[in-house]
């Protein structure tokens, strides 16, 4: 039985009624923030206390293990938190909790007050997260007996309006408990569920051992903080499952610690399946943001890039200025270096994956190329790094091999003056396309992108390592040097005059009909004469909802193909005919590109082409 004597009674000081008062009522925007500032502070009180114990000799209770306990009473509706910590001399007891006796504790009571904005750096400036239990409860009783061998035990009690209590006590143990009595309407947080789920989501991987009603709750240990040799492989697997919520092992994880520019322990794990996908909605950011090991962001939105977001894992630094809640972050320069830090190296470990694993490499391409490819798109900082890591199939390529930029470069003609490319949905649609003809012919590799986006990334590129990237539709493509055609081809007046009349028959859906010097077996193609790709056209048309729009082609007719010179002596016998079977031509070559036409004319006009060429 523990007796009470010497009873007092104090005022708050008149910035602690104000900071009471704004932390009830609108510091916090969720209540159950209370638990992780309370586990946060009985952290600390046990992390000084393991300091004295190296530096003290006299250490009152030295035996007692370092440890964090909550019991709940539900009937009662009370919830206690008790450590084994440093504890409170009575004098410590006024300081911390009946004033605020710290440097510019006035300025930040008065900012507070006459402003809404809350984004100060206070966390290790003030323990005032102690002030959100009154969030939960109508009274709060505090318990304490300091380290130092001549210290007495304390009582603190308040009802956190005006004033407190303060009692001396025998019987206490080292440390401090802390007793809430909840108000009605948070009841709940005397529920060991609801309790545990708290403490698992904000303070799981706190240093200490936590129990509830006995039962120890954090079970799994913050590996991010410890070197990777001291890791096992189950040990990883074991917290990817945890901090995922996933019951596979990881396809990749990256485990890195930096002290320049900023003071970073980081664990990412990149999962086996991306279900954004398979179309189960846009995933969100995957990775909590931790200071020393206390979650201050889950998901956090900033700490990556928005390309980033399939990643899961944790990222921890002791240098993040926080305001007073630990809720949001104060200073945003700050943030995007890390972030650079955080971007960078996962980046650099993704093509050190490719170099050591390319089979690896090419499992996480084929599941979420799609987020390299956004990266490469969007994240211009980082663009030229993320190139590296694009991935394409070839015209060189064996089926279901994969090739780099790089590869390509290492295998280029001696005298290729750029790197080529062409879209398509299959690598078959591609091959049998007219564009590759001359390319064939020549032996030289051409790259297949099958998403618009790529041709996108390709053409803000530019250039490769000095090397032009050329999609190989575009009507201003300076082509390899080719030979002469053999066999018999139209004239020059010849070819002039079917070009000029094919201009007038197709109007305004070519800008220009010229000889094509890329063609050898099909009669003809059409191509861009902007600076979007086919690719991108396709894309349009699906948007824009238009099948009619693909805008003003170059068509380029090949002078040696049968079709053509038939053509060329048609409209001067049969010009009608020949008007519908250049119409036909024309729309093939749109087909040849993948874009969209009007098939009710095209059924139409082969109709009575067949009928003609059946009589």
């Amino acid at each position: 039985m523990m007796q009470q004597t010497n009873h007092e009674v104090h005022e708050f000081q008149a910035e602690v009624k104000q900071l009471l008062n704004i932390v009830i009522h609108s510091l916090y925007t969720d209540r159950e923030i209370f638990l992780r500032e309370l586990i946060s502070n009985a952290a600390d009180a046990l992390e000084k206390l393991r300091y004295r114990k190296i530096t003290d000799k006299e250490l009152r209770g030295g035996d007692l293990p370092l440890e964090i306990s909550i019991e709940l009473d539900d009937k009662k509706h009370t919830l206690s938190i008790a450590d084994t910590g440093i504890g409170m001399t009575r004098q410590e007891l006024i300081e911390n909790l009946g004033t605020i006796a710290h440097s510019g504790s006035k300025a930040f009571i008065q900012y507070l007050s006459e402003g809404d904005q809350r984004d100060v750096n206070l966390i290790g400036q003030f323990g005032v997260g102690f002030y959100a239990a009154f969030m939960v409860a109508d009274r709060v009783t505090v318990e304490t007996l300091s380290w130092q061998p001549d210290a007495v035990g304390c009582i603190w009690q308040s009802e956190g309006i005006g004033n407190y209590t303060i009692d001396t006590t025998e019987g206490l143990q080292r440390g401090t408990r802390i007793t809430l009595h909840l108000k009605e309407d948070a009841q709940e947080f005397a529920v060991e569920a609801t309790i545990k789920r708290i403490i698992k989501q904000y303070s799981g991987f706190v240093p200490f051992s936590i129990s509830v009603n006995g039962e120890k709750v954090n079970t799994v240990q913050a590996i991010w903080t410890k070197n990777k040799n001291e890791v096992t492989e189950e040990e990883y697997t074991e917290f990817y499952k945890y901090i995922a919520n996933a019951y596979d092992e990881p396809l990749m994880r990256l485990h890195f610690s930096v002290d320049a520019p900023l003071t970073i322990n980081s664990l990412l794990f990149v999962p086996k399946d991306n279900f954004e996908r398979f179309g189960f909605g846009r995933m969100e950011p995957g990775v909590n943001l931790y200071c020393r090991k206390v979650l201050i962001q889950p998901q956090a939105k900033d700490i990556l890039p928005e390309w980033l977001r399939f990643i899961k894992g944790v990222v921890d630094s002791e240098e993040l200025p926080l305001n007073i809640s630990r809720e949001t972050m104060q200073d945003s320069a700050l943030m995007a270096k890390l972030r650079k830090v955080i971007t960078g190296r996962f980046i650099k470990y993704l093509n050190d994956q490719a170099k050591k694993e390319p089979e690896k490499y090419k499992e996480f391409w084929q599941n979420f190329g799609m987020f390299i490819r956004e990266g490469a798109a969007t994240d211009y900082i980082n663009r030229k790094e993320l190139v590296n890591l694009l991935r394409f199939s070839s015209s060189k390529a064996e089926e279901g091999q994969l090739v780099s930029l790089k590869d390509y470069l290492q295998r280029m003609k001696e005298n290729q003056k750029d790197i080529y490319f062409i879209n398509g949905p299959t690598k078959e649609v591609i091959e049998t396309s007219p564009y590759l003809e001359v390319f064939r012919h020549q032996d030289i590799e051409v790259l297949y992108t099958h998403e618009p986006v790529e041709d996108y990334i390709l053409s803000q590129l530019g250039e490769y390592e000095g090397k032009k990237l050329s999609s190989i539709d575009s009507a201003d493509l300076e082509l390899p040097e080719s030979e002469q055609q053999q066999g018999e081809a139209l004239s020059k007046e010849q070819l002039d005059a079917l070009a000029g009349w094919l201009k007038e028959v197709l109007g305004d859906k070519v800008t220009e009909v010229k000889e094509s010097k890329r063609l050898l077996d099909s009669p003809a193609i059409v191509l861009n004469s902007d600076q979007m790709t086919s690719s991108m056209h396709r894309m349009m048309q699906v948007v824009n909802k238009d099948i009619n729009t693909v805008g003003p082609k170059v068509l380029e007719i090949n002078p040696y193909h049968a079709m053509i010179q038939r053509l060329s002596t048609l409209k001067q016998q049969d010009e009608n005919f020949a008007r519908m079977a250049a119409e036909q031509i024309f729309d093939n070559a749109l087909i040849s590109a993948g874009l969209i036409v009007d098939p009710r004319g095209i059924v139409q006009r082969m109709n009575i082409i067949l009928e003609r060429a059946l009589r």
